[in-house]
């Protein structure tokens, strides 16, 4: 039987071959237009550079091609850019459109270069982008954390360890605990943003090419801090810089997961610290009176898909000989969905918090003499009792501790970070530090692209 064959700009191929290797390339890699779209512009630029007789490309042919990328990004935005299955995935896609367009200047533009480090550079623009966005996401998270915690600082409490009573604590520290959580994050994003930060292009296949390229020039043109340096582990960090990217998400899926998981406990009626904003809880199709804390359930279950997508990835890549190979392909899947999985959970639940309420009878209603026992021993010691001797005295005399007043409890709380002394401000600072430097990177990146295209970037006019 004679099997049935497609013709693409790669040759000619078996179709459920071509099905099969194309794989969900065709869909994923409509996120990767505009990267693409930027590294071929950048690339344009340097081929016009190089010291070859007859020049690869003139300034005036960069300017019709980086024109034409341009109206490729637009139409991508108007959702009318289409990658086939003949052309396999965006690279080709984006070449076709230009030949149709240009004529030869479109079968010039991927002199020097590679498919391999093409979507390697676009995966790190596109990380780039998200990176900066997910921070500045985690900020507004941290930032309505800290709001909470600033109207509640002094709120008493009950802190518990094993899911039992344990000592005085407030609203405020627990709160900004979550707050803190993130902003540690941040440091985790912002090195797998330097990890990320660094330009792939001109390794081509993994072994350079026998032209003048330059490298650090595309580096510039792109905002990078730098060029990969060794070109064979340019290729080779392909798939590892994602890893680290999703190791880094994993961690801010953690914090908002513990996150969830506090606010489903407290917000039971058994507790009723805290209230949700009702428009975030859903109802049940038999149940009238259900309010349910389905958002707070999702982000706790999503959490651990990001991590399975972190996990996936950095196996994928574990097993893998040095060079390209195809088993690369299937890291995009996870890293995007990954990514934009700890996206949406971060903007919702920077709108969940934003509506949270603190119950004040109810906290204080927690607060039983055993709370106290703790403190009681330790006024025991400053009497002049061995600690130990208190400690056991107030075990077995639990029965004789008096109701002690919780806001007297934190009052005298006030060392660095305890209730008494939360320290707000100083997290504050910390946000804003943060805020500053992904601002930074922003402003950097976009004015490298603006001066690469000519238009206004992130806009495009």
């Amino acid at each position: 039987m004679k099997s049935k064959t497609q013709k693409t700009m790669v040759g000619t191929i078996n179709k459920q071959v071509l099905a099969f290797t194309t794989g969900r390339d065709v869909e994923l890699d409509l996120n990767l237009i505009e990267a693409d779209c930027i590294g071929s512009a950048a690339h344009a630029r340097m081929l016009a550079k190089i010291p070859a007789k007859p020049r690869i490309l003139s300034e005036q042919d960069v300017r019709k091609v980086i024109s034409g990328l341009v109206k490729i990004m637009k139409s991508a935005r108007k959702k009318t850019f289409k990658i086939t299955a003949q052309d396999q995935d965006v690279h080709l896609a984006i070449e076709r459109t230009l030949t149709n367009k240009l004529g030869n200047l479109g079968k010039k533009i991927h002199t020097a270069r590679s498919r391999n480090d093409q979507v390697a550079v676009d995966l790190r623009l596109y990380g780039k982008e998200q990176l900066m966005a997910v921070m500045g996401e985690v900020l507004a998270l941290a930032e309505a954390l800290l709001k909470f915690a600033a109207g509640n600082s002094s709120l008493p409490m009950v802190g518990r360890t094993h899911l039992q009573p344990a000592m005085p604590s407030s609203v405020g520290l627990w709160a900004s605990a979550h707050a803190e959580s993130l902003l540690d994050d941040i440091k985790l994003l912002a090195a797998a943003y330097s990890f990320n930060n660094r330009s792939p292009l001109g390794s081509a296949a993994g072994y350079g090419v026998p032209l003048k390229i330059d490298r650090n020039l595309t580096s510039k043109l792109l905002g990078f801090e730098s060029p990969v340096h060794n070109v064979l582990y340019a290729s080779n960090a392909r798939g590892k810089c994602e890893a680290v990217i999703l190791s880094a998400m994993s961690q801010v899926m953690i914090s908002i997961s513990r996150l969830s998981e506090d606010l489903i406990l407290y917000s039971m009626p058994e507790f009723g610290y805290f209230s949700l904003p009702k428009e975030f809880c859903t109802g049940s199709s038999i149940m009238p009176q259900k309010n349910n804390p389905d958002v707070l359930e999702l982000v706790r279950a999503k959490s651990a898909r990001v991590l399975g997508c972190a996990f996936t990835t950095a196996n994928v890549v574990k097993g893998l000989p040095g060079g390209y190979n195809r088993d690369l392909q299937e890291t995009k899947e996870p890293f995007m969905e990954g990514i934009s999985m700890t996206r949406s959970c971060l903007q919702i639940m920077a709108l969940l918090v934003g509506g949270l309420k603190a119950n004040r009878n109810a906290l204080l209603a927690g607060f039983t003499p055993a709370v106290f026992a703790t403190d009681r021993a330790l006024e025991l010691v400053a009497g002049g009792m061995p600690f130990r001797e208190a400690y056991n005295y107030i075990k077995t005399h639990l029965d004789e501790l008096a109701q002690m007043s919780p806001v007297k409890a934190l009052a005298k709380r006030t060392h660095l970070g305890a209730p008494g002394n939360v320290g707000i401000g100083r997290l504050k600072n910390m946000l804003k530090a943060e805020k500053k430097f992904v601002r930074k990177e922003q402003e950097k990146y976009y004015d490298a692209v603006m001066r690469l295209l000519g238009v206004k970037y992130p806009k495009l006019v």
